[in-house]
């Protein structure tokens, strides 16, 4: 397994039990953690508004798109590749359509972030209409390690976005303010 994941320049990560242990990725299973495969490569990215951030996240799904944007969101703050998934947080959400699910989901993790002291790297999502359902890992915030460079008040319904492009992708973005 591991000359198969190497070849397609995925990485393993050990991820803790959490949120019903429900990982559908996951390759090996043991009594704490589950691993799973993690692509190399990110997609989302972060764009410019005036004095606030726009992130965007795309994927194959609405919930990659989601979970993506999630990453950018913690991008703003700190690189991701420096917060341990240690702790779980499961987040719903609902509302009457996706962009406004995007927002909600956004501001969930800003919520999270802010009266648990944490920091977000991995993210899952599960959409079924106007409900999601979502699991964040992460770690308590050390400043002098994760350098924090701003703190994000949450997300806007400014360039809110969530559409499928010309090739079928989901992109799923909005401004935060920073």
């Amino acid at each position: 397994m591991d000359a198969a994941v190497e070849r397609t320049g995925m990485y393993l990560q050990r991820v803790p039990k959490a949120c019903g242990g429900k990982l559908p990725h996951a390759l090996v299973t043991t009594a704490k953690y589950d691993w799973i495969i993690v692509p190399p490569q990110r997609t989302w990215e972060h764009f410019s508004h005036q004095a606030d951030i726009g992130i965007r996240g795309t994927g194959a799904t609405l919930s990659e798109a989601f979970e993506q944007a999630a990453c950018a969101l913690t991008a703003v703050i700190t690189d991701p590749d420096g917060v341990r998934a240690t702790r779980a947080v499961e987040i719903r959400c609902e509302a009457r359509d996706p962009e406004l699910l995007l927002v909600d989901w956004l501001n969930a993790i800003v919520y999270e972030m802010a009266v648990q002291h944490l920091l977000f790297s991995r993210f899952e999502v599960r959409t079924d209409g106007h409900r999601l359902s979502g699991c964040a890992w992460g770690e308590a915030i050390d400043i002098p390690r994760h350098q924090p460079a701003v703190e994000v008040k949450g997300a806007t319904l400014t360039e809110l976005k969530v559409a499928q492009d010309d090739g079928g992708r989901w992109i799923a973005q909005c401004i935060v303010d920073v």
